[in-house]
């Protein structure tokens, strides 16, 4: 019999859908001009270039001229904090963010901090992953020149009162970033009504192509070019544009735009199926993250007493992939910097699970993962040390 396969990752990638393969193909071998060259070919590639970046720009409610592409989220971030960093520098030297960032953002804070002298400044979360607001007003001063905090977070899911922080971050002149990578496409986005100067986005997260995202930024925001070269995306990023894969992204974010509501509705219903089915199941079971302030399809959960390795290796043995935290730091045995942050001791941090629910997740999908996860757990369990030194301090469990 064919061992199943069943994609339960959507957080760190998407599959690409057939209706944005279907728009990409004829930009590769028919419209495949360079779209900054003047004739018919370049023209056409232009054509598509230009859609796309106004898809994109719908999904978030901003101005197409406001919206700059870059190769993915990893980029944007990167460009969002050394472009201002050093573009404000003489009106300050003192960056926020979260402890719970993305490593995009933390490890661009301490090449800042290390090599350029900036001060960065990282926020607490509580036990929900929400940032401390009031450390946050404690913290912020007039030398304060950009406040990042991620709209919501790619391992618990959780949304961030980020129309708040920008008012707070506007009320002393600073700037501010938001890394939108997983909210973007998965929940509802406008730029205007949130305030903020720049938001990182990308394709792949939103069943476009890899290798293709985008940065917001508002007009009249100042930011030092991330690429010199060619005059491409009005002179700030150099290089010639994959329109295929702005093509691509742009026709997944017209779909995610036009799909939304149903969407977030459907991924709520499976996410809690799923996320609460597995703390009825499995005794000594912690949901992570946010209860309702989560994107709708993210679903974390830690098992006491095991490590998340074990359980990772015996889902994907039964055909179901999952993680146990972001894909970018999948090769890593050190606990999740953000499960640490919400003050998990190492034992629930190391034992937590990723499971992500997606457009093509269906409820037979849940059920399946509903009854194969409960005797995983409970197998590994009494492999463990720590299980069975509990058990015998507490037998009435072991009936």
């Amino acid at each position: 019999m064919e061992k199943r396969r069943l994609y339960m990752d959507y957080a760190a990638t998407t599959p690409v859908k057939p209706e944005v393969l279907e728009a990409m193909m004829p930009y590769y071998t028919t419209y495949f001009g360079n779209a900054s060259s003047f004739h018919q070919f370049g023209r056409e590639a232009k054509e598509g270039l230009d859609k796309g970046r106004a898809q994109v720009a719908s999904l978030i409610n901003a101005d197409p001229r406001e919206v700059y592409f870059t190769n993915g989220g990893s980029e944007s971030d990167n460009w969002a904090l050394e472009g201002t960093a050093f573009a404000r520098r003489n009106k300050g030297n003192h960056i926020i963010t979260s402890k719970i960032e993305h490593h995009a953002i933390l490890h661009t804070c301490e090449y800042l901090e290390k090599v350029h002298g900036f001060e960065v400044t990282y926020l607490d979360v509580d036990a929900d992953g929400k940032v401390d607001l009031e450390q946050l007003k404690r913290v912020i001063s007039d030398n304060t020149i950009l406040v990042s905090v991620m709209f919501a977070n790619n391992e618990i899911g959780t949304i961030q009162p980020i129309k708040e922080i920008t008012e707070i971050a506007h009320a002393h002149g600073a700037l501010m970033h938001t890394d939108g990578v997983q909210a973007c496409g998965n929940i509802p986005v406008d730029v205007k009504e949130l305030g903020v100067d720049l938001m990182s986005m990308s394709g792949h997260k939103i069943y476009g192509p890899k290798g293709i995202g985008a940065l917001y930024i508002k007009k009249g925001v100042k930011i030092h070019n991330f690429m010199h070269g060619g005059a491409q995306e009005r002179k700030k990023r150099a290089g010639t544009e994959n329109v295929p894969a702005i093509v691509g992204y742009g026709k997944a974010a017209e779909m995610a735009k036009n799909n939304m509501e149903n969407h977030v509705r459907e991924l709520t219903r499976l996410r809690d199926k799923l996320m609460y089915g597995l703390q009825e199941r499995i005794p000594h079971t912690r949901i992570n993250g946010h209860k309702t302030d989560r994107l709708p399809g993210t679903a974390n959960v830690s098992f006491q007493f095991i490590e998340g390795e074990g359980i990772l290796l015996l889902l994907d043995q039964a055909g179901i992939a999952g993680s146990s935290g972001s894909a970018c730091t999948s090769g890593s045995l050190d606990p999740s910097h953000v499960l640490m942050a919400l003050g998990l001791p190492h034992e629930l941090a190391h034992g937590s699970l990723r499971l992500v629910v997606g457009d093509f997740t269906t409820e037979e999908d849940i059920d399946y993962v509903l009854e194969t996860l409960p005797p995983i757990i409970a197998r590994l369990r009494e492999l463990s040390p720590l299980y069975q030194t509990y058990i015998k301090e507490h037998p009435e469990e072991n009936k």
